[in-house]
């Protein structure tokens, strides 16, 4: 389900790119030029394809464990989330009703999901890549 519905990619300065068009937004993990850092970027994609400038970033130590990348990961995204410009206003005529609440649909669950499955990519990519760092020597 991940590789549908993501592209995972190496961009030119050899950092990976997992990029989710049906959420419009992308997220990178880089070498940071620091020792034992991975720099996090995230940003939204615009309408065309095209990708937007990071919107937030973050420096994360490689010996950070699993959960500490995960919260990273989640910050950026829902930060990236906040800066996207606010829906467009409702249609005249159309309000709601003040006695009644909306029921939480299926999207939320289906988010929910989708989200984890992007951040346990994430996690795999950063630990093959300290894996290979480690196996490797090069520093």
């Amino acid at each position: 389900m991940l590789w549908r519905r993501h592209t995972v990619y190496r961009d030119r300065a050899g950092g990976v790119v997992i990029r989710g068009e049906h959420v419009q937004r992308w997220i990178s993990l880089a070498p940071s030029g620091r020792r034992d850092e991975i720099l996090l970027r995230a940003g939204r994609i615009l309408d065309g394809g095209t990708t937007a400038p990071a919107r937030s970033e973050t420096l994360v130590p490689l010996g950070a464990g699993t959960g500490e990348l995960a919260t990273a990961c989640r910050r950026l995204l829902a930060e990236t989330a906040a800066d996207a410009a606010p829906p467009a206003p409702a249609a005249p005529g159309r309000t709601q009703r003040p006695g009644k609440p909306q029921r939480p649909g299926h999207r939320g669950k289906r988010m929910s999901l989708v989200s984890w499955m992007v951040l346990a990519c994430v996690v795999g990519v950063v630990a093959l890549y300290a894996y290979s760092t480690a196996t490797t020597g090069t520093r």
